[in-house]
């Protein structure tokens, strides 16, 4: 995937065969400044409870910053600025992290007499609009999305998991999506292999590939598209799951689109895979940090 930063306009083709469902007054440019990424971030992570007994999985550090931020940074690089964060579990821990996001950043003497605060230096700070939605320590993935329709200001919007990172192309994936006409699209990609994969010539190792995608099979990776008429058959006594109350019922009426994904993906349910993800960022190769770079190349 090129390290360039995309135009917040795309125009739509019909290069993959997907038949184009659009009606004739949607077939215009897409703006992607205009879109919401709503970010599932209300799970308790139990497979990795190492870091999530005080604190969500979204909060779990990739090279000292939270993996929700490099989520919602790939999201920025594409023109992305609104966010709905969908809290649930330990989400205090969420809160405190965006209201004192400038000043963690920030030079700042406190009167400890008045508690008076005064800013000797600002930080850099991200072009955000965040939304702290809380939706409910157990409310499943499904209800959570629907709860927060009301802070959405369009009818189309991205949704991911608040525990995987990838380097799609956000810009590609909307355009395939308008493309399809259908009321979401979900990102397939390879999962990662749990046993490493072993290169042999002649008798001996020539490689060995700790943890590799594998190459066969597809898994729903997140980075969706959906329309609002998705959810219209939920009601607020619904307590549905994503997957199975919401994914399954669109395949079934072909209302789900699918955009392959070759490139980097990767989960972080266990201890192993933040080992992964952090040893990745440390090396200066994580395949996600397209913002970085593309500033190292402008």
């Amino acid at each position: 995937m090129s390290a360039m930063r995309p135009s917040d306009e795309t125009t739509t083709t019909a290069a993959d065969g997907l038949p184009d469902r659009r009606e004739p007054g949607d077939r215009q440019i897409v703006r992607l400044h205009e879109m919401t990424a709503v970010i599932l971030c209300g799970g308790m992570g139990t497979r990795l409870r190492e870091e999530t007994e005080f604190k969500p999985k979204p909060m779990v550090e990739i090279g000292g910053r939270p993996i929700l931020w490099h989520i919602m940074k790939h999201y920025s690089h594409f023109g992305v600025r609104n966010f709905v964060l969908c809290l649930g579990y330990r989400g205090d821990a969420i809160r405190d992290y965006f209201l004192n996001y400038q000043i963690r950043s920030s030079d700042f003497a406190v009167d400890l007499r008045t508690g008076g605060i005064e800013t000797l230096s600002n930080g850099a700070a991200e072009d955000w609009r965040v939304v702290l939605a809380e939706t409910g320590a157990d409310t499943l993935t499904g209800s959570r999305l629907r709860q927060v329709l009301p802070y959405l200001r369009t009818s189309s919007f991205f949704a991911t998991y608040g525990d995987g990172l990838s380097d799609v192309d956000l810009d590609a994936l909307l355009t395939h999506h308008r493309r399809s006409g259908r009321a979401a699209t979900v990102t397939a990609v390879h999962p990662s292999s749990r046993y490493g994969e072993l290169s042999i010539r002649g008798g001996l190792v020539k490689s060995f590939n700790e943890k590799p995608q594998v190459t066969e099979g597809w898994i729903n990776g997140g980075f969706m598209v959906f329309e609002r008429r998705a959810f219209d058959g939920l009601s607020a006594a619904d307590n549905i799951s994503l997957e199975v109350g919401v994914l399954e019922d669109l395949a079934r009426r072909d209302e789900l689109a699918v955009y392959q994904h070759d490139g980097f993906w990767q989960s972080m349910d266990t201890y192993r895979e933040m080992c992964l993800l952090n040893e990745l960022w440390t090396s200066g190769q994580a395949p996600w940090r397209i913002w970085e770079r593309h500033r190292l190349s402008a």
